[in-house]
């Protein structure tokens, strides 16, 4: 396999034990490279900015800056990487903030083997792990912030886009199904994350959902 197609992954973790464990299993996998480790979420932060990951597998509860943090970090960085939260069925209140500071999804920490690399690979193509639990509480908490307006000056074409975001596709995928190039998606999620004031896809897709966009 080509190196260009290898997903290279950056692991956050405060447990040696657990990242001892994640790197064993995911170095076996003949598309994905563990190319590098931190301790917390400060050292996260700096490793990504030094490794430029595709993906970040980043614990939630970590001593000194946690995993909440370390995203909001990455975020004003603007640092391409897409990070994976890793988090327990006891923390779930933590996934809402996880995810609105810029995960692009989550898994909980006993995660099949083969459900965690599904999972690297899901998020590197684009798409957003959420579970309907949690898109219900992400969508209370727009509600209660009074969302983002109506979007009527999205084009009939930004409306088609986000539709497929909503249902979870890749730029790739967008671009194959409405006969684009990936550019010109990628435009048009930037113009669509522009006007109605979004940061990420995310959010997007929250959006859409909340207005039946893809229904």
């Amino acid at each position: 396999m080509s190196d260009h197609r290898v997903i290279r992954v950056l692991l956050v973790d405060d447990h040696q034990v657990v990242r001892r464990g994640l790197r064993t299993f995911l170095e076996v996998q003949d598309d994905i490279e563990v190319v590098g480790e931190a301790a917390d979420g400060a050292e996260g932060v700096a490793r990504a900015e030094e490794l430029r990951p595709d993906v970040v597998l980043m614990d939630v509860k970590m001593p000194g800056t946690d995993g909440i943090e370390a995203l909001r970090k990455l975020r004003e960085l603007a640092n391409p990487a897409r990070v994976l939260v890793v988090t327990s069925f006891t923390e779930q209140r933590t996934v809402v903030p996880a995810l609105r500071a810029g995960a692009a999804g989550y898994v909980y920490k006993d995660v099949d083997p083969d459900a965690l690399a599904g999972a690297i690979r899901s998020v590197h193509a684009g798409h957003v792990l959420l579970q309907p639990e949690v898109a219900g509480a992400l969508l209370a908490q727009e509600e209660t912030g009074g969302g983002h307006g109506r979007g009527n000056g999205l084009t009939e074409r930004e409306r088609e886009v986000l539709a497929l975001i909503a249902d979870g596709r890749s730029n790739r995928e967008i671009a194959r199904a409405l006969v684009l190039s990936e550019k010109t998606v990628k435009t048009h999620v930037s113009n669509i994350l522009m006007k109605l004031d979004l940061s990420d896809r995310t959010q997007a897709a929250l959006w859409a959902v909340r207005h039946g966009i893809g229904e």
